[in-house]
């Protein structure tokens, strides 16, 4: 339908929870399909709205294809994506919830390496000794790459991680890992430690626009903006 505005948020986990309460604060109350596996959700009083719930990184995707007209989901996948697909959608507003750092992080027992200066040293020496480079998993290579890069750092290869990073390094896929972490408690509890100068990015939750959908929806923004817990 034409008029009909499509929302993306994320399917699963605290991100969900807390995209429907924001909605719901702000005077939008999700209805719910009884069907447990149900991946689409209406808002009460308002027909022309259509949710759609979608793996956080897929609603960057479908945003920048045009498929959704807005959506909620991390600034951390969204600054991840390929330039191309970061053009064509918009910040609109940072959220106040979906916290969480991107962190390069070592073995507890890396007694010498505190800082990137140090990992450039170790990743020479790895070189050297072993013929083979630094091996960093990641499921974030292109922050990943640009933050190493921009530090100096050169004498490493990228691992791509598929699920619980924390255990590439003790499993012998990798020597280290970057990796998103909200309290840091994982990480700690896997024997891992953040570098003191290894925070790659700041993220949060953020409501995203199709850019080419933006006069489209901009008469529902305006009415949501209206509202001033969106500011």
């Amino acid at each position: 339908m034409k008029n009909v505005i499509t929302i993306g948020l994320p399917s699963k986990g605290r991100l969900k929870d807390k995209a429907i309460s924001f909605f719901e604060e702000n005077g939008l109350k999700i209805l719910q399909s009884d069907k447990e596996r149900n991946y689409f959700a209406t808002i009460e009083n308002k027909p022309n709205l259509k949710i759609i719930y979608l793996h956080a990184k897929e609603i960057i995707q479908r945003l920048g294809d045009g498929t959704l007209d807005l959506g909620i989901s991390g600034l951390d996948l969204f600054n991840e994506s390929e330039k191309n697909l970061r053009d064509k959608i918009i910040i609109k507003n940072k959220l106040n919830f979906g916290k969480a750092n991107l962190v390069v992080a070592v073995p507890d027992d890396w007694i010498d390496v505190q800082t990137i200066a140090d990992l450039e040293e170790v990743s020479f020496d790895i070189r050297s000794k072993r013929n083979t480079r630094l091996r960093v998993a990641t499921k974030y290579p292109n922050l990943t790459n640009d933050f190493l890069f921009s530090k100096g750092v050169t004498q490493y290869k990228l691992i791509p991680s598929l699920g619980a990073t924390e255990t590439y390094p003790f499993i012998g896929s990798s020597e280290i890992i970057t990796d998103i972490t909200s309290t840091g408690k994982t990480l700690v509890d896997n024997n891992l430690r953040v570098l003191k100068d290894g925070q790659i990015l700041n993220s949060t939750a953020c409501l995203f626009i199709a850019k080419k959908k933006i006069v489209k929806i901009d008469k529902f923004l305006k009415e949501l903006y209206d509202n001033k817990k969106f500011n």
